[in-house]
């Protein structure tokens, strides 16, 4: 058996090689997709947030500093994130908006 392992192993190496450099691929692709799904459910998260409280501020007419702030603080990750401009048009317009 040892005499077997001896003369064979370059080959058992490189089928060992192969596998674990298989393995840690498969591993880091499921870990980047579920990178990417975690950052659409964070991008989606954000849209929401921002269309309903900017909806609700420009349906209201008026928006408080605080608020202003708030919003700022959601719109610049979505943006950096890659949102679209749906919510960047709600988002000016409620920095345009009067303070209560």
């Amino acid at each position: 058996m040892l005499e077997h392992i001896i003369k064979y192993w370059i080959t058992y190496a490189c089928g060992l090689i192969t596998a674990a450099f298989t393995f840690v691929i498969s591993k880091l692709r499921h870990h980047r997709a579920e990178q990417k799904l975690l950052r659409e459910g964070i991008l989606a998260l954000l849209h929401d947030r921002l269309y309903e409280a900017c909806s609700r501020f420009i349906s209201d007419g008026v928006c408080s500093v605080e608020d202003k702030r708030n919003l700022e603080y959601l719109y610049k990750p979505y943006e950096k994130m890659g949102g679209n401009g749906v919510c960047r048009e709600l988002y000016e317009r409620c920095m345009k908006l009067p303070l209560p």
